[in-house]
C-alpha cells in the first residue's frame, strides 16, 4: 500500500525541520513531498538574521580590555560579574534560538544548524564567542562544507574550547589538531599519531583576541617543514584544512553522520557511498547533498519513517509547533533541556550529543511522557536534571550551570496558554467518526498505534474541541510520539 502524502510530508517536516505547524498541518494532504521540499528550500534561501544577545564581549562591563593578559588583571569581583552576565546571556541565546526553531519559516536552515551545532560541539562560557559560532553555523548551514569548516576552525569559541590559544612553537598543544581530524573531518582511525603532531605544529600561532577576531601570531608559529597525510611542506593551518578536504574519507565521514541524523541511525553503506561520492565531486556542496537525500525514493521507505528518537530539542520544538502556545516562563524550556540531557551550547563533551537510544532512560522517558500534561495543565516543575557529562570535559562547570537553572526555575510552573482554536482548524473538515484516526495520523509517525479502546478511557467527549484537545495531549504522552 503506497504511503499517503500526509505521512511523507510529515516525515520530511520532522527530518528537515521540527515537525508540522498548526497553521499548515491541514494542507499536508494536498501537496507532494517534492513540492514541500522545494518550499523548504525557498523559505531557507535568505541569509539568516543574526541572533545577537551581547553587543560585544562583555556588553560594556569592561572597556578597553583587548587581550587575555589584561583580562587576568581584573579583580575577582569583575571576573565574577562577567561570568554571571555571560551565563544569563547564554540562557537568553538558548531561548532565542529555540524560538527560531519553533517559529521561523527557515525550518531547513535551523534544522541543519542544529546538526552542525552538535557536529562542531563547543562549550565555553563566553556569550560573545558562542553567539558568534552560532551565527557562523546558521549562515553556512547548507553552503560549502569547506567554508563552514574553515570559519568554525578560526572561531575564537572553538580555538578556546580546544586549547589552540596554548598551541605554540616548541610547545605544541595537540588537542585542536586531533579533534579537527577525529570529529570534524576524517573520523577516528584514518590518521596517525604523527599526523596529529605535524598538524598541531601547522596550527601553531592560530589564536584570537577578546573582540572575537581570529589572530595569526607569526612569532608563535612553527615555520619548519611538516609531513601530513603523506604530503610534505611548510604547512600552516589553512594548508592542513585544504589537505583534509582533499581526502575522500572526509566526504564519507560527514555524509555518514548526516545520513544517521536525517535518515536512519542504522547506516546503509551503499547509499552513503553514493551520496559521499556526489558530495565530494560537488566540492562539498551541503545543499546538493541534502537535495540528494530528501528527493530520493528511499528516504520515504517505511524503514526510515517513525524510527528516529527525537532529541529533547526536537521534542520540545515539535510540541510547540503543533500547539501554538505562550509559556508564562520561557525559561522553563531550559530546565526541560537539562532534565532530558540536551542543553543548547553545553554539549556533554567534544564529541557532542551521541543521540539515538542515549536520549532515553527510565527517568527521561517518564518526563517526556509528562511534558504535554505539565505544559497544558499548569503543573509545577519538580524534576531532577539528568547528569551525563564527560568527567574530563567540565563536570564542575556543568553542575554549576545546572544549579543556576534549578535555583531560577525549579519551583516555577510550566503553565502555558494554548490556542486550541487554531489546532481545531486542522481537523475542521473531518467528520466526528473519523477524528480519532485523523488526529492519530497527524500526531504519530509510527506504524504502531495506541489502542482506541484504551485511549477512549482518557478522552473528553464534552464537545468537539475538548475531544480534539484530549486526543492530542494523550497521543503526545505516548512512547510512539517520541519517534519521528
Amino acid at each position: 500500500m503506497p504511503l499517503s502524502n500526509r505521512l511523507k510530508n510529515q516525515h520530511l517536516l520532522w527530518r528537515a525541520g521540527f515537525g508540522p505547524m498548526a497553521e499548515n498541518a491541514a494542507s499536508l494532504d494536498g501537496i507532494t513531498a517534492k513540492q514541500l521540499w522545494e518550499l523548504l528550500l525557498k523559505t531557507s534561501e535568505k541569509s539568516p538574521k543574526k541572533i545577537e544577545v551581547a553587543d560585544n564581549l562583555i556588553d560594556g562591563l569592561v572597556k578597553g580590555v583587548d587581550d587575555l593578559v589584561q583580562l587576568e588583571k581584573l579583580s575577582k569581583e569583575q571576573k565574577r560579574a562577567i561570568q554571571k552576565q555571560s551565563r544569563e546571556d547564554l540562557k537568553t541565546l538558548n531561548i532565542r534560538w529555540m524560538d527560531e526553531m519553533i517559529n521561523s519559516e527557515a525550518q531547513l536552515r535551523e534544522k541543519m544548524s542544529l546538526f552542525w551545532h552538535g557536529h562542531f560541539a563547543c562549550r565555553v562560557i563566553n556569550i560573545y564567542f558562542q553567539q558568534q559560532l552560532l551565527n557562523i553555523v546558521r549562515t553556512n548551514a547548507f553552503a560549502k562544507f569547506g567554508d563552514l569548516l574553515r570559519e568554525v576552525s578560526k572561531s575564537p569559541g572553538m580555538l578556546q574550547f580546544l586549547n589552540n590559544q596554548q598551541n605554540k612553537k616548541q610547545h605544541p598543544n595537540e588537542n585542536f589538531a586531533r579533534e579537527v581530524m577525529e570529529l570534524f573531518t576524517l573520523g577516528r582511525g584514518n590518521y596517525t599519531e604523527n599526523d596529529v603532531k605535524e598538524a598541531a605544529r601547522a596550527f601553531t600561532g592560530w589564536g584570537f583576541n577578546l573582540q572575537g577576531e581570529f589572530v595569526f601570531r607569526p612569532f608563535q608559529h612553527d615555520a619548519g617543514s611538516k609531513t601530513f597525510l603523506g604530503k610534505t611542506g611548510n604547512f600552516d593551518g589553512d594548508d592542513i584544512i585544504d589537505i583534509l578536504l582533499e581526502q575522500k574519507q572526509t566526504a564519507i565521514f560527514i555524509t555518514k553522520k548526516i545520513y544517521c541524523f536525517f535518515v536512519n541511525e542504522k547506516p546503509d553503506d551503499a547509499k552513503i557511498g553514493w551520496l559521499a561520492n556526489r558530495f565530494y565531486e560537488s566540492s562539498y556542496d551541503i545543499k546538493k547533498l541534502m537535495n540528494d537525500i530528501f528527493t530520493s525514493d528511499w528516504f520515504y521507505e517505511e524503514k526510515n519513517i517513525g524510527t528516529k528518537i527525537k532529541s529533547p530539542v526536537e521534542l520540545i520544538a515539535g510540541i510547540r509547533r503543533l500547539l501554538p502556545l505562550t509559556l508564562q516562563n520561557e525559561s522553563t524550556q531550559l530546565l526541560f533541556q537539562r532534565a532530558l540531557g540536551q542543553i543548547l551550547f553545553y554539549p556533554p563533551n567534544v564529541a557532542g550529543w551521541p543521540g539515538g537510544k542515549s536520549w532515553i532512560d527510565s527517568s527521561t522517558l517518564m518526563l517526556r511522557l509528562r511534558i504535554p500534561q505539565i505544559i497544558t495543565a499548569n503543573e509545577t516543575i519538580n524534576i531532577r536534571p539528568k547528569s551525563d557529562d564527560d568527567t574530563m570535559m567540565g563536570q564542575m562547570m556543568q553542575d554549576r550551570i545546572a544549579d543556576k537553572f534549578n535555583q531560577s526555575y525549579a519551583d516555577k510552573g510550566a503553565a502555558a496558554e494554548v490556542d486550541w482554536s487554531s489546532v481545531a482548524t486542522i481537523f475542521e473538515s473531518v467528520p466526528r467518526e473519523n477524528l480519532l484516526p485523523k488526529i492519530s495520523d497527524t500526531i504519530l509517525q509510527t506504524k504502531s498505534r495506541v489502542s482506541n479502546i484504551l485511549l477512549a478511557v482518557y478522552l473528553n467527549n464534552e464537545n468537539r474541541e475538548n475531544y480534539i484537545k484530549s486526543v492530542i495531549i494523550n497521543l503526545m504522552s505516548t512512547p510512539e510520539y517520541q519517534l519521528c
